[in-house]
């Protein structure tokens, strides 16, 4: 029987929860093959490595996509998105895609989340520091940590539909039509909102940005 997962701390201690521990788990099955039908299949049928796969798999853009639209509760939000997922494993459908499916989810509770905060959360990546070179100039490095703040400054200050259309299509690399399927809406107008956002973001960053 698939065993079921209570409360949030309960599934943060499975699959994760920013422990050295939870990370060893996430190394252990990043070169798992299945496709995300199969481990779907198994976690059904109480096989918690397959969805610790898929926690794995999508959790670095379903975190990107939660700090586009929530800001500094997306880790919140990405724990309860997977927690729900989890739970209604048994209604999703196989031959239909799993990663605008679970999008979706995350979405919703971003939503949730960034309408329940009393404040309004600056937008931060929280992006690891990748391992850079000796040589490289610190103001080099200065630079490009000040474009990319004032970037995300930008994307934070959008109204809603087109700050969630980017943290979709850029932030987590959504198709146009996966877009479309997550904000629920026709292939057109998730388009439209994107120029939208672009026209936007260029009016204020100039050059800086590109579709």
């Amino acid at each position: 029987m698939r065993r079921p997962v209570g409360r949030r701390e309960d599934f943060v201690n499975r699959f994760g929860g920013g422990t050295r521990t939870a990370r060893a788990v996430y190394a252990m099955h990043t070169m798992d093959r299945r496709s995300d039908a199969e481990l779907v299949i198994a976690a059904r049928q109480g096989d918690l490595g397959a969805f610790a796969v898929l926690v794995e798999r999508y959790r670095a853009p379903a975190l990107r996509v939660a700090y586009g639209i929530a800001g500094n509760e997306a880790e919140d939000a990405v724990q309860d998105a997977f927690v729900k997922a989890y739970r209604k494993l048994e209604g999703f459908r196989t031959d239909a895609a799993f990663r605008p499916w679970l999008f979706t989810i995350v979405a919703n509770e971003a939503r949730n989340r960034r309408r329940s905060s009393s404040r309004r959360s600056k937008l931060d990546l929280q992006v690891r520091d990748q391992p850079r070179s000796a040589a490289a100039a610190v103001e080099d490095v200065v630079a490009r940590r000040d474009q990319r703040r004032r970037l995300l400054d930008v994307v934070a200050s959008l109204p809603d539909r087109y700050r969630e259309v980017v943290a979709l299509r850029y932030f987590a690399g959504l198709s146009e039509s996966e877009t479309a399927e997550v904000l629920s809406c026709p292939l057109g107008t998730a388009k439209s909102r994107l120029s939208r956002a672009l026209n936007l973001l260029r009016a204020q960053l100039g050059e800086e940005v590109v579709s």
